[in-house]
């Protein structure tokens, strides 16, 4: 038995709950990895895991001995990135998931320079604005926005996104230009609704003038939770927008929408990296999160400071 690939198998089946899915990512046959762990098992002389058709649980034994070794395994893969061999760069496969505008906007834009810094690592990017379960799909980590739901996850605040209002010059012509964002409220006016995928919630807005503060809410006919679309049905009319400012720049250059309200600002959006709290940062993970920072400080700088959550 390879300790080695035992304990990386046993590792993927913890994370993901399925001998197949480990087997997958770890490019084997079911068989192998199914072999490896319970070789491993003999080898402890514990039971690790508790396996019936349709699902796969770790024990209490297996739980504490996942804990020491998913360290220790991106321990090693560190040490071995590091050796003055040439090989100082990190390398390997990193998965991520990001927001479908962030990623088309300001994200693959910027691959380029990412790749020539770091030419060993493989980017699997997932694009979506969909809840992810980091371990069970095995993702290194997310990059989202808005404040963290899931208190479980250790997280790196990235930026602050600027917001503001905006709708199309078709909207405007049909409902009226709006003064005030309590019309918002009223006929003729609506508003497309941004519905976060993970909660099923909308995004509430409340413009800030002085003294003076609006929550905004507004009538609704069409709901989105993809924020590409999203930009989309605003332009094509369907109502008033808030989103954030990286996302309109184009669109207002072309014509294509106006902004509102001015005089009035939004809280702005916090950004985060988010990534399960049990691993240890690898180091290919820690250069692609500096990464990140670096570009939202050039593309979407931040509004203001925020204590960070735990990194570490």
């Amino acid at each position: 038995m390879d300790r080695f690939d035992a304990m990386k198998a046993f590792a993927r089946v913890v994370e993901s709950g399925s001998f197949t899915k480990a087997a997958i990512h770890l490019h084997m046959s079911r068989a192998t990895v199914t072999q490896l762990v319970q070789q491993l098992e003999a080898h402890l002389r514990v039971k690790l895991l508790h396996r019936t058709t349709r699902q796969v649980n770790v024990t209490a034994d297996g739980a504490a001995y996942y804990e020491r070794i998913v360290r220790l395994l991106a321990e090693l893969e560190d040490v071995e990135t590091g050796l003055p061999s040439g090989a100082l760069l990190p390398q390997g496969q990193l998965r991520v998931d990001v927001p479908s505008p962030l990623a088309t906007l300001i994200l693959i834009p910027a691959l380029p320079q990412f790749h020539a810094r770091y030419p060993d690592l493989q980017l699997e990017l997932g694009v979506s604005d969909r809840m992810v379960d980091l371990i069970g799909e095995n993702v290194d980590c997310v990059i989202r926005g808005g404040e963290l739901t899931d208190q479980s996850l250790a997280a790196r605040h990235v930026g602050d996104l600027a917001l503001g209002m905006f709708a199309s010059p078709g909207y405007l012509d049909t409902a009226g230009v709006p003064h005030h964002p309590s019309a918002l409220s009223e006929e003729p006016h609506r508003v497309v609704s941004y519905r976060w995928s993970r909660t099923g919630k909308g995004f509430p807005a409340a413009l800030l003038r002085g003294d003076e503060r609006v929550q905004v809410a507004g009538r609704h006919v069409l709901s989105i939770d993809d924020g590409n679309a999203y930009l989309a049905a605003g332009i094509a009319g369907m109502g008033v927008l808030w989103l954030p400012e990286y996302m309109a720049k184009a669109a207002l250059a072309r014509g294509e929408l106006v902004r509102l309200f001015e005089g009035w600002r939004l809280d702005p959006m916090p950004m985060y990296i988010a990534y399960p709290p049990n691993r240890h940062i690898s180091r290919k993970l820690r250069v692609f999160i500096d990464w990140v920072v670096e570009l939202m400080a050039q593309q979407a700088p931040a509004i203001e400071q925020r204590p960070v959550a735990s990194a570490s």
